[in-house]
């Protein structure tokens, strides 16, 4: 049953409606992908590398349904904020922080998690071994999806940004209301706290703390997050080729979702610095736009560019495939 979760935006919090990233939400998250992988069918590629860490502590961070302590979900600071720092605050996390959480979440502290350091030094091991190699393209979907989410709520208003993310989510001012199945209902006054919203690789639908009074914290799965395992390269139609040229066609087909330009170079095999080069020509044309979140350049199809593919698909070519589609 789903129940609701209300959050109450002030005139203040109104205009502090903010985006972060979080590698701690992202890694804490990813721990229901190892407690039952079936589940997360697109994390397949992901869960058959994670080797050389300590599963019987990491499993037990989570119950059956993949809920995890608030300790290890902490509201983002800064838009950007740093492994390092993350797991700076966290070694600071009292003792009986961490047990009040995981009793909120299993009932009880387990034997294998009340030595904390224990637990600290799986998860910074789990981020060392499996995690930092694949951080870079993960990070790359999530500040795509809030350049995304940014532009939404630009052109068309805090409501219709909100509704975008899930059908879950509803937006009347000054409240925000979120379905969420199993827990509690329950109405947060933000009281100058702001909402922040954090995209994710690893959350399936959305989610919220567990305390009832913590601040406003909005999690939910970001677009193109089934993109982050993919290789390969999407195909221009033969009659956009024509007038572009094959590279810079494929470029452009493959634009289906906001993409750095590392992104685009790892998938295609082509260098960093030659995708930069046919993607400022094509920028230059109007067919894409670039925004800078972080430390990356994402890129996107403008009005422009999308027309251009969709008529050379819509021309029938034998040879045409259609850009990756959203997910």
């Amino acid at each position: 049953m789903c129940y609701m979760i209300e959050f109450v935006l002030g005139e203040s919090d109104l205009v502090d409606v903010r985006f972060a990233v979080s590698p701690l939400n992202e890694l804490t998250l990813s721990l229901r992908v190892l407690k039952d992988p079936a589940k997360y069918p697109l994390h397949l590629p992901f869960a058959r590398r994670v080797r050389d860490v300590d599963t019987e502590v990491l499993l037990a961070l989570s119950n059956d349904r993949g809920w995890t302590p608030d300790f290890l979900s902490p509201r983002p600071l800064t838009p950007f904020t740093k492994i390092e720092d993350e797991f700076a605050a966290l070694r600071g996390v009292s003792t009986r922080t961490m047990r009040r959480d995981l009793r909120a979440v299993l009932g009880e502290v387990p034997a294998v998690l009340r030595d904390r350091n224990r637990v600290l030094d799986a998860l910074e091991t789990y981020w060392e071994v499996v995690f930092s190699g694949h951080w870079d393209r993960m990070r790359t979907v999530l500040e795509a999806d809030i350049a995304h989410r940014g532009r939404e709520m630009a052109q068309h208003g805090l409501a219709a940004m909100l509704s975008g993310i899930s059908d879950r989510i509803t937006f009347v001012s000054p409240v925000v209301r979120v379905h969420i199945a199993g827990v509690e209902p329950r109405r947060v006054e933000a009281g100058g706290q702001g909402l922040t919203l954090v995209p994710s690789v690893f959350a399936r639908r959305t989610a919220v703390p567990v305390d009832p009074a913590a601040p406003p914290l909005l999690i939910y799965a970001a677009r193109g997050l089934g993109t982050v395992w993919e290789t390969g390269r999407a195909h221009g139609p033969a009659a956009l080729a024509g007038v572009l040229g094959q590279v810079r066609a494929d470029l452009l087909a493959g634009l289906g979702e906001p993409r750095s330009s590392t992104d685009i170079a790892r998938r295609t095999g082509v260098t960093t610095s030659a995708v930069n080069q046919h993607l400022r020509a094509l920028r230059d044309a109007g067919l894409v736009a670039s925004q800078r979140h972080g430390r990356s350049v994402v890129y996107a199809r403008t009005e422009l560019g999308e027309a251009l593919v969709s008529h050379s698909v819509g021309r029938g070519s034998k040879t045409a495939h259609p850009p990756l589609p959203p997910t």
